[in-house]
């Protein structure tokens, strides 16, 4: 069995694949603070709800953008897993150019998100991730990376008002069925839901008209399903984007 690991600011994704099937996933939280021996107690728990062990694993491979992670989780694969991990970074196998004026500063999860991607469509694509952060990658026709947009994520966003306006509570993200309210918590939500649908639209428009007519929308992470399904910018949602990107790079790079 594979173990996939993407580390991202907020959370940490973990699957487990049997070949090519995903058979489970978990969404922990990122913490940098928490030691090895903490996590491996808390994947111990959580694989053994599945009824599983660290013995079932035969690889693992990791994305990070927590650099101080790396070593927690590598300390991770090598103390309890018996298993060196492959990295995403530098060096690894893609099948993908990076079309960018510096490759080593696309960060690894828009990598692991574009070739998932280009996977699965094979056409001229953007994939936005919904993340702490949200990114916008551009694929090209022929499979190579072009580059692409960061935004700040809804979190981020929101955390921004509630802290800069001393009035206005702490509301829950929500897809309201109008933009005009009537009370305070429901125009708040109105505003950040909305508007945000109005960022995706505004930046997927403007990329569109650099590329193909043909090109596609693909869009993974937590928030990925409520925001497509407000606007017609986004063709299709990949809730496992990132954990299939590992699974691929993980296979190319197997045998090496």
């Amino acid at each position: 069995m594979l173990l996939v690991i993407d580390v991202g600011n907020s959370n940490t994704v973990l699957g487990i694949y049997a070949g090519q099937e995903l058979i489970t996933d978990w969404r922990v939280g990122t913490d940098k603070y928490r030691t090895v021996d903490e996590y491996a107690m808390l994947i111990n728990e959580l694989f053994r709800l599945k009824g599983l062990a660290f013995s079932d694993l035969d690889a693992v491979i990791v994305s990070s953008v927590v650099p101080s992670m790396l070593d927690t989780i590598s300390g991770l694969c090598n103390g309890y897993f018996k298993l060196t991990p492959y990295v995403v970074g530098p060096g690894m196998k893609t099948g993908m150019p990076i079309k960018y004026e510096n490759p080593r500063e696309v960060g690894a999860d828009r990598i692991v998100n574009a070739v998932a991607a280009y996977e699965k469509l094979r056409c001229s694509l953007i994939a936005v991730d919904f993340g702490t952060a949200t990114t916008f990658d551009v694929i090209s026709a022929d499979g190579s990376y072009q580059g692409g947009a960061i935004a700040p994520g809804v979190g981020i966003s929101a955390d921004a008002l509630f802290e800069r306006a001393s009035k206005l509570p702490r509301v829950e993200f929500t897809s309201p069925d109008q933009v005009i309210a009537k009370n305070t918590v429901s125009s708040m939500q109105a505003g950040i839901f909305f508007g945000y649908v109005g960022l995706v639209e505004g930046i997927v428009g403007r990329m569109k008209k650099e590329l193909p007519a043909t090109t596609k929308v693909i869009a993974t992470g937590g928030l990925a399903a409520p925001i497509a399904a407000a606007t017609a910018s986004i063709d299709q949602v990949e809730p496992f984007l990132t954990l299939e990107g590992l699974r691929i790079l993980y296979e190319r790079n197997c045998n090496l």
